[in-house]
């Protein structure tokens, strides 16, 4: 890691660096700082596994994505109750094993951020999921691996 994200605090501190990166035309900064404050949001939520913290930078990268195209802060607005109601583990195994479209899962994969997917993710941390969960991850994560060349 570039020791100038390293040493970065707090997500205000990523957003102040990957302005200043986009202004110099460095896009490798401006990515490497918005994953460190997805790190940050992570680390200070509170989980109790590797597999909820990787769950909880999902949500926050995806709240990266919905950020950059509004140009402000933009909360994933369902998302986040469903983790209030069902848990974490319970909230992504829902959201996953939905038949409809993963606007989701396309709109990170879009910024260069698809290792933070809840497919992705379950596709790591297989044992804290269903087999449902674990196949439609498989279905879509071989779908868009094709169509995105």
């Amino acid at each position: 890691m570039d020791a100038r994200i390293a040493k970065l605090k707090t997500p205000q501190e990523c957003e102040a660096l990957a302005k200043n990166a986009l202004a110099r035309d460095r896009p490798d900064l401006v990515m490497a700082a918005k994953r460190r404050a997805v790190q940050i949001r992570a680390e200070n939520y509170g989980v109790n596994s590797d597999v909820e913290r990787e769950c909880i930078e999902a949500i926050f990268a995806y709240e990266e994505v919905l950020s950059a195209k509004t140009g402000k802060r933009k909360p994933a607005a369902r998302t986040w109750p469903m983790i209030k109601r069902y848990g974490i583990i319970e909230a992504v195994e829902k959201i996953v094993s939905r038949k409809d479209d993963a606007p989701g899962y396309t709109a990170l994969v879009e910024m260069g951020l698809a290792e933070y997917a809840f497919e992705a993710v379950i596709l790591r941390h297989p044992s804290a999921f269903s087999a449902e969960a674990i196949e439609r991850s498989k279905e879509r994560l071989s779908f868009g691996s094709s169509s995105s060349t």
